[in-house]
């Protein structure tokens, strides 16, 4: 029997990283013969919105979202 790779590994990946969420962190340092140019520190969370919501980020944005979504009745409503 030849083993056989399950098809839902990227489906299972997506979903543990949009429920807990992952952090990406980077220095780098670009030099030109020896000698260091730029310097760039770079960091990226990569979550679902309620994910980051529950650790504090976007909080702001996703109020606004909510405020401008209650002021604005959806187009089926307007049909009514």
């Amino acid at each position: 029997m030849k083993p056989t790779q399950p098809e839902d590994g990227i489906v299972d990946l997506v979903d543990v990283v949009l429920r807990d969420g992952a952090v990406i962190q980077a220095d780098v340092i670009i030099t030109v013969a020896d000698v260091p140019l730029v310097g760039l520190k770079l960091r990226a969370a990569l979550a679902g919105m309620d994910t980051m919501t529950d650790y504090g980020l976007f909080e702001a944005w996703d109020e606004r979202q909510r405020d401008r979504h209650r002021e604005r009745p959806d187009a089926s409503d307007r049909e009514q």
